[in-house]
């Protein structure tokens, strides 16, 4: 069963908000109808109302269960143009200012997120990662103890035995170009949280490298190898379930045989799960290798670090992945205890 499957079901146990900031666009209405249909929550499709509506009856599409709302004329508007204008007073925002930001949907979206009127968002259909991420991190806070935000790919095989049930958790694939050993500590971290908590399985970070447990000095082998340090300390202080190694070649990571071959010996080699890479480079071509060649699902870029779920998915992303994105933010919405019954 896959990933997105499973989370299925959680979902609709325990159903959310997810806002659309590109109300407008098609495939985010087939995805919010999709849905609802399978009783997953309430989709907020943001955008002109007459123009979703008329988009929807084009499609064919019933917006029954879908809530349609226009920043500019909502009674939201007010009440967030205070609290933004509040939020951005060191920056000199005035509330003229709040209200023209928010006149844009995915500012006014992360608002909604930020004031608990949606549990998760969903966007960049029509707009490259950055300006889904700008609001974020503008307005949204950072998780407690990390200090870096970043994006995580779920890539999951229907049949190929890999990872969990046939998902590997790519970061980060979307967000920083160069990172250092303390981001890449916490891009370990934080995207093994995401995986324990959509999976309830123990993360397994495979810290990735053109090496393999060897004595390069090299700057790009040594900082994965640090990162691998720092990651394994930080884990341990704040009680985060994860078995971490690095530096690891990527056959050593998901391969048994090839790890035996080289004599490496651990909980993570040849059984990872969650692949940390490098650089933003190695990460996106990697993710994009992966899934195009192999056929793969790949689901995100799920921006983690932030303390409310979203994800940027890729303009490229067709109904399918959008509603398999929405599902995995969803899920993150999800208290644990209610998952798991653990903390």
């Amino acid at each position: 069963m896959s990933i997105v499957q499973n989370i299925v079901a959680k979902l609709q146990r325990h159903p959310k908000r997810i806002v659309f900031p590109e109300g407008g666009e098609a495939r985010v209405i087939q995805a919010a109808r999709q849905f609802v249909a399978l009783r997953m929550g309430v989709p907020v499709l943001l955008g002109n109302r007459v123009q979703i509506k008329d988009t929807a009856q084009r499609l064919d599409i019933s917006l029954q269960g879908i809530r349609v709302l226009d920043p500019e004329r909502s009674d939201e508007m007010e009440g967030f143009v205070s609290k933004l204008a509040e939020m951005k007073r060191d920056t000199g925002m005035s509330e003229a200012g709040a209200r023209a930001a928010l006149r844009d949907p995915n500012c006014f979206a992360a608002m909604m997120l930020l004031d608990a009127q949606a549990e998760a968002l969903v966007s960049g259909t029509t707009m490259p990662i950055a300006g889904v991420l700008r609001p974020l991190l503008q307005y949204i806070p950072m998780q407690e103890n990390v200090l870096t935000a970043s994006s995580m790919t779920i890539i999951d095989f229907d049949e190929k035995k890999v990872g969990i049930g046939g998902s590997l958790f790519f970061a980060d694939c979307g967000v920083i170009p160069e990172p250092t050993a303390e981001q890449l500590c916490d891009i370990a971290l934080t995207t093994a949280n995401v995986a324990h908590h959509l999976t309830g399985e123990l993360p397994r970070v495979a810290m990735l490298s053109f090496a393999s447990h060897n004595e390069s000095g090299h700057p790009s082998v040594s900082r994965m190898r640090h990162a691998a340090e720092l990651a394994r300390v930080k884990a341990l202080s704040l009680g985060i379930v994860m078995e971490i190694d690095g530096e690891l070649q990527v056959d050593s990571a998901l391969d048994l045989l090839s790890a035996e071959q080289k004599r490496i010996t651990s909980e993570v080699a040849g059984r990872a799960n969650v692949l940390i890479f490098p650089d933003l480079n190695s990460g996106n071509i990697g993710y994009k290798l992966v899934h195009i060649l192999a056929g793969a699902y790949a689901y995100g870029q799920v921006i983690t670090g932030l303390s409310r779920p979203a994800v940027a998915v890729s303009r490229g992303a067709s109904a399918h992945d959008i509603l398999g994105a929405a599902a995995i933010v969803g899920c993150q919405a999800i208290d644990r205890r209610l998952l798991y019954g653990t903390p």
